[in-house]
């Protein structure tokens, strides 16, 4: 008398495993799994083994699972060494939600205080485990970061890089019509003797950001003057040390223009220190509307430069850039996003009344 065949028994909510259709079709996991994701590249017997297996055992592939194996070619690292906490916060936000939406890894990597021969060696190794890498400021004009891993075939976005380049895809604002604009909003209050904190000089963005506030001066018929412009490092301190600077001139400013939320924060402060109404006696402009220029009273007027859903673009890109064929020829993108003249509380006539 023949014995019954055993069904195998399961606890109920049990989910069956790859591993399982594997051993009952014979085959290893990584053959289930080109099967039931429709690879072309399996012997025509050997799929109908595993689809029996798959349907006798009542097999359901996590759909999660396989977006995650997919994307295991779609490793992104985001590598910073920004100074500002604000910016960073946003480029993060942003990255994380374009990694999350999009199924990709994403891998943060802090290069903070790296030299060249650092970012060199530092760059090699990160191309030997990721398939693209956002870069930000500084690091986008990083020439021995670039130089590496275009060596290395790693495909790169830049962020906020200041101006195009052929050799990499970027996204970023037009940063000399943006602080032209915010500097005519001080010309148009009726400000003459507007005063500029400058960026790191290590970025082509402050060096466009610096030539929008001469362009507005010179259209407005303003003489340039040299005392008035202050080297800052898109730091808190920076911006610390310059209006001390600025403030102490024979002849002060009415109307500081600061590179970054961070350095017109501190412009902020070191006018109350000194007495100074804010917009009544000074009036002060930042740029990148970062949680910074919320965080000090009177908010500041600013510059929105959308970083979050920049760094949210720059993942869509790379995924582009990765996952085209070799065959594909090499496109470079140039993403310009709109920037907004935020207006607050900050401006006013020399003299006057804050008008938001």
């Amino acid at each position: 008398m023949k014995k019954a065949a055993r069904k195998s028994v399961r606890r109920k909510g049990m989910a069956v495993t790859i591993d399982e259709v594997a051993a009952r079709a014979k085959v290893s996991p990584m053959t289930v799994s080109r099967v039931v994701n429709g690879h072309s590249k399996v012997r025509d017997a050997t799929r109908e083994r595993v689809m029996r297996a798959v349907q006798e055992l009542g097999y359901v592939p996590n759909r999660a699972a396989s977006s995650l194996a997919a994307a295991q070619d779609a490793r992104i690292a985001l590598i910073y060494t920004n100074p500002s906490a604000a910016y960073l916060r946003e480029l993060l936000l942003g990255a994380l939600h374009g990694a999350a939406r999009t199924a990709a890894q994403l891998v943060i990597a802090d290069w903070e205080g790296f030299d060249a021969t650092a970012e060199r060696k530092a760059a090699r190794e990160l191309a030997k485990s990721v398939g693209g890498v956002i870069l930000p400021p500084p690091l986008c004009e990083s020439k021995v970061v670039i130089e590496e891993l275009t060596r290395a075939s790693v495909p790169m976005v830049a962020i906020a890089s200041g101006h195009f380049s052929h050799d990499i895809s970027s996204v970023r604002i037009d940063d000399f019509l943006a602080s032209k604009e915010i500097v005519e909003h001080l010309v148009k209050a009726g400000h003459t003797r507007i005063a500029c904190i400058k960026g790191h000089p290590n970025q082509a963005a402050s060096t466009r950001r610096f030539e929008g506030y001469q362009a507005a001066l010179k259209e407005a018929g303003i003489a340039a003057d040299a005392s008035l412009v202050q080297q800052g490092y898109f730091t808190y301190r920076s911006g610390l040390d310059a209006v001390e600077k600025l403030l102490s001139l024979r002849k002060p400013p009415t109307a500081i223009f600061a590179s970054n939320d961070d350095m017109a924060a501190a412009a902020v402060s070191v006018a109350h220190r000194h007495g100074l109404r804010v917009p009544q006696d000074l009036s002060i402009v930042g740029f990148d509307d970062t949680s910074a220029a919320t965080t000090v009273w009177p908010e500041l007027t600013t510059v929105r430069q959308p970083i979050a859903s920049m760094a949210d673009s720059a993942i869509d890109i790379l995924l582009r850039t990765i996952r085209r064929k070799p065959s594909d020829t090499r496109v470079v993108v140039d993403h310009v996003a709109a920037h907004q003249l935020v207006l607050r509380d900050s401006v006013a006539p020399p003299g006057g009344k804050a008008r938001g």
